[in-house]
């Protein structure tokens, strides 16, 4: 998947934006940490029809990522 894309980016920028740019991961434990990564619940290696569903999609903190 080309991460530079201008279609990725459009889709990373919706995404955080839905997210309130907040990682879905801490807050799920009640912290609240920006987040600046857009990762696929289902790795597009593995699932490459699901790259650009937005479901597929989650917000998370460079350290949740990690």
């Amino acid at each position: 998947m080309d991460y530079t894309s201008k279609r990725w980016i459009k889709l990373r920028e919706r995404i955080l934006k839905r997210d309130n740019y907040t990682c879905q991961y801490s807050k799920r434990y009640g912290r609240n940490i920006q987040a600046n990564t857009v990762h696929h619940i289902f790795p597009v290696e593995s699932y490459p029809e699901y790259q650009w569903c937005e479901w597929n999609l989650i917000s998370l903190s460079a350290e949740a990522h990690n």
